[in-house]
């Protein structure tokens, strides 16, 4: 319970950081680069969205002491919902019902999902060097191959590509981040730098971070966001499965019916991506404070 509470609220604070800083940087237009960040340096908004992404990063980490990856992981696509939820709210966007329609159905199918799964990890020891390995060369050969084959060819191909290298380069990511806070319980904060999972984690996440970013730089972003999304999920089962040994329901009643589940939280997650307000321009007028 406390790994679902702590995803969520992971997944929160992720909305709250990208609403706060895009609302700081957009609330002056037409500034120099320079002016523009000493103009967000001052605004209050810009520093709470680095406390909400400071927030985040601490969320996740409790989140995945507590639970394994695959229950984790999956539960941080409630943050397209919640970031919906923000720009009706503090944005005052239109909001298309076909938008809310699809939260309905990522939030409903993404429960289903990790009901019918039912990820969860075996009390087994640490995984050995040889599956860290494994599972690391095979997460970055696999993503260096998608990175790669997405320097050519069309903007929405490129984006595709990059987003699920992101979401490779994130799995194995979350799997760090759970063997960095592994090693603060064992040897405490004293002992975090002369264990190697902190400068794996440091090394995936500058990879996914210039990743993403290429993501967004070469092609829409209705393509690399709902991949991202989708295909993290995905790649962090595999990687939990691989490397902690977690296990999901298998049987022939259950398992159909989850892959069904997430099927349709996939569904909502494009259509959510594709109904949603293309900009974060407010819909309504903002009322002047006397």
């Amino acid at each position: 319970m406390l790994s679902v509470l702590f995803a969520l609220a992971t997944a929160a604070a992720n909305a709250l950081a990208v609403t706060a800083q895009h609302i700081a940087s957009t609330s002056r237009r037409g500034l120099s680069l320079w002016r523009l960040v000493a103009h967000m340096v001052r605004h209050p908004l810009w520093w709470l969205g680095w406390g909400a992404m400071v927030a985040s990063l601490v969320g996740q980490a409790l989140a995945l002491h507590f639970g394994p990856l695959s229950l984790v992981q999956p539960l941080l696509v409630s943050e397209l919902v919640i970031a919906l939820i923000l720009r009706r709210t503090w944005l005052r966007q239109r909001i298309r019902p076909s938008a809310w329609a699809s939260a309905l159905l990522t939030v409903v199918a993404l429960a289903g999902f990790l009901v019918l799964a039912a990820p969860h990890a075996p009390a087994v020891g640490p995984p050995s060097a040889l599956r860290w390995a494994g599972a690391s060369g095979a997460s970055a050969l696999v993503a260096a191959a998608l990175a790669a084959a997405g320097r050519t060819g069309s903007p929405r191909r490129r984006a595709a590509l990059f987003a699920s290298a992101t979401a490779v380069l994130w799995a194995i990511e979350a799997a760090f981040i759970k063997a960095t806070t592994d090693v603060i319980t064992s040897s405490g904060y004293g002992g975090l730098f002369v264990h190697w999972p902190v400068y794996a984690l440091i090394v995936a996440g500058v990879a996914g971070l210039l990743s993403e970013q290429t993501a967004l730089h070469v092609g829409p972003l209705q393509v690399s966001q709902p991949l991202i999304v989708i295909v993290d999920p995905l790649a962090s089962v595999a990687v939990g499965v691989w490397l902690f040994r977690e296990q999901l329901a298998t049987s022939a009643s259950r398992a159909p019916l989850a892959a069904a589940a997430f099927a349709l939280m996939a569904l909502g997650v494009v259509v959510l991506s594709r109904t949603a307000p293309a900009t974060m321009e407010p819909s309504e007028p903002q009322r002047e404070r006397r």
